[in-house]
C-alpha cells in the first residue's frame, strides 16, 4: 500500500520555496519595509505546508533580520540585516563605465533599491579571469562582468563551481546570446552587452575622394582598393586596426571557413589549408603599399584615436568601441566587416555572473535582474553606442539623445555571420601560442611555410 503522506524531501523543498520566495521579495523591495506578510494560514495554503512548518520558516527570516514578529498582529517586513544596508561588491571591466553608462545605471539602482548599496571595483584586463576567481573564492566579489573569452578560460580551468547558476528571468534577451553561457542545460552567466566586429569609416573622406561607401558585398580586396584611393601615404592612411588585439586578428582565421583539426598523429595540419591563406591575407593587408600606417598601437583605443584625429579613413572596430567616438566632429558610419572566404564576424559578449560563495546572493541576483531589465537596458541603448542584450531595448526606435551612425541597426542583418573565437577549435593557451608565432610572421621575419611548420610543431 502506497502512503499518501508527503515525503520529508518534498516537504523540505516546499519550505525552501517559501523561504526563498519571501526572502527574494523582501530583498528586492517587492515586499516593502513595514508591510505585513500574509497570515500564517494563507502562507500554509499557498505553499502547501503546515502552520508549524510556516512558523519554522518565518523564524529563519526573523533570525536573518528580514522579518519581525509583532505580537497578536503578524509578521512585518523590517530593514534587511538589522537595519543595515546590504553592500554588494561589483567587479567590472573598466571600459564598462563608458560602454554601459555604469555609474548612471547604479545611481538608478540605488534609487529603486535604497537598502542595497553597490561598491564598484574595476579589475585589470590582463589578469581578469585569475583575479576574479581569487576574489570570488575569498568572497570578495558578489557580482562581476565576464566576457565569453574569460568564461571560456574558467571552463578550461574547471572553475565553474565559483559561479552561481542563474535562471533567465527575461525571455527578451537575444536567444543566441543566452545559449553561449550554458553548460549541460545550466546557465552561469546572463548576457549584458554584445557586439560584432565591424567596419567604421569617415564619410567625408569617402566623399572627398569620390569613393563609394562600403556595403555587405565588400571583400578585403575591396578594402585595399578603396584604401589606396583614400591614402596619401603621409598624413592620411586608408585602413587600420590594432593588430595584436584578440578581438581583431582572429577574424581572418574565422573567415577562412575552416577550424584547426588534428590529424591521425594528433597534430594540427595547417600547411596548404585555407587557415594558412587567411594568415597570408592578413599580412598582405597590413603591408599593402601605403594604406596601413606603421603605428605602434598599444590597444584598440589607439586605433579609434587615429580615426578620430582623421589620420585613417577606415578602422576595424566594435559597437562598444564606437563610444570613443561619441563626440567626434565629423560624419562617420558603419558597415559589415569585409570578408574573405566566408562572411563572418567575431562576436564579443559581456555577461553578468554571481559568486556562488557570496553571502548576499539574493541581493546580488536583484542587481543582475535590474541591470538586465528593460528600463536599464534601454538606458544603455539611449545613452551609449553599445548594444544591450535585451532585444526590445536594443531595437528601440525613438528620439535619440546623442548622434549615432545612420546604419546603427545594421547589426540585425548580419547576426548569422557572428562567430566566437572558440569555434576555431583552439584552447586559449593554444591561441596565445598562435599569436606569439604570428608576431614573427607579421614582422616579415618568417615566411609562411616556416610559420606553418613551427605551428604544427608547437600546437
Amino acid at each position: 500500500m502506497t502512503s499518501s503522506k508527503p515525503s520529508r524531501t518534498t516537504f523540505r523543498a516546499r519550505l525552501d520555496v517559501m523561504i526563498n520566495t519571501l526572502r527574494s521579495d523582501i530583498v528586492s523591495g517587492k515586499l516593502p519595509i513595514g508591510q505585513y506578510l500574509p497570515s500564517e494560514r494563507a502562507l500554509a495554503s499557498e505553499f502547501q505546508l503546515s502552520k508549524n512548518s510556516v512558523r519554522q520558516g518565518l523564524e529563519l527570516l526573523v533570525a536573518e533580520g528580514l522579518v519581525e514578529k509583532v505580537p497578536r498582529i503578524g509578521n512585518r517586513v523590517t530593514q534587511p540585516y538589522a537595519g543595515d544596508r546590504i553592500t554588494l561588491t561589483f567587479g567590472y571591466y573598466p571600459s564598462v563605465v563608458r560602454e554601459a553608462d555604469l555609474h548612471g545605471l547604479l545611481d538608478d539602482f540605488h534609487r529603486e533599491h535604497p537598502h542595497i548599496r553597490v561598491r564598484p571595483v574595476p579589475l585589470t584586463y590582463g589578469e581578469y579571469d585569475d583575479l576574479s576567481m581569487v576574489y570570488m573564492g575569498n568572497d570578495v566579489l558578489d557580482v562581476l562582468t565576464l566576457n565569453h573569452t574569460d568564461y571560456q578560460r574558467i571552463c578550461e580551468k574547471e572553475k565553474l563551481s565559483h559561479l552561481e547558476p542563474l535562471e533567465a528571468e527575461d525571455s527578451e534577451i537575444y536567444p543566441f546570446l543566452s545559449r553561449l553561457f550554458t553548460q549541460d542545460g545550466v546557465s552561469y552567466i546572463r548576457p549584458f552587452l554584445f557586439t560584432p566586429v565591424i567596419l567604421c569609416y569617415n564619410r567625408r573622406h569617402f566623399r572627398e575622394k569620390q569613393v563609394l561607401e562600403p556595403d555587405s558585398s565588400w571583400t578585403w580586396d575591396d578594402v585595399m582598393q578603396a584604401a589606396v584611393k583614400l591614402s596619401d601615404g603621409k598624413d592620411r592612411y586608408g585602413f587600420y586596426f590594432h593588430l595584436l588585439s584578440d578581438n581583431r586578428w582572429p577574424v581572418f582565421l574565422l573567415q577562412s571557413g575552416e577550424k584547426f583539426e588534428r590529424n591521425e598523429e594528433g597534430r594540427y595540419a595547417i600547411r596548404h589549408t585555407k587557415l594558412q591563406e587567411s594568415m597570408v591575407h592578413c599580412r598582405n593587408l597590413i603591408y599593402h603599399q601605403g594604406i596601413f600606417p606603421t603605428f605602434l598601437s598599444e590597444s584598440d583605443a589607439d586605433a579609434e584615436q587615429l580615426f578620430i584625429s582623421g589620420k585613417v579613413s577606415m578602422i576595424m572596430t566594435t559597437y562598444l568601441s564606437l563610444n570613443h567616438m561619441r563626440h567626434a566632429n565629423f560624419d562617420f558610419d558603419v558597415a559589415p566587416l569585409p570578408y574573405m572566404n566566408e562572411a563572418r564576424s567575431l562576436l564579443v559578449v559581456i555577461g553578468l555572473a554571481v559568486n556562488r560563495h557570496s553571502k548576499q546572493k539574493e541581493a546580488a541576483k536583484v542587481l543582475v535582474d535590474y541591470l538586465l531589465s528593460y528600463s536599464a537596458q534601454l538606458r544603455i541603448r539611449r545613452n551609449t553606442l553599445s548594444l544591450p542584450a535585451h532585444k526590445r531595448a536594443a531595437e528601440w526606435t525613438g528620439k535619440e539623445s546623442l548622434p549615432r551612425p545612420s546604419r546603427f541597426h545594421m547589426y540585425r542583418e548580419i547576426i548569422p555571420s557572428f562567430r566566437l573565437v572558440s569555434e576555431l577549435n583552439l584552447s586559449l593557451d593554444e591561441l596565445a601560442t598562435l599569436r606569439n608565432e604570428l608576431k614573427w610572421f607579421w614582422s616579415n621575419m618568417e615566411d609562411e611555410n616556416s610559420l606553418c611548420q613551427r605551428l604544427e610543431s608547437l600546437l
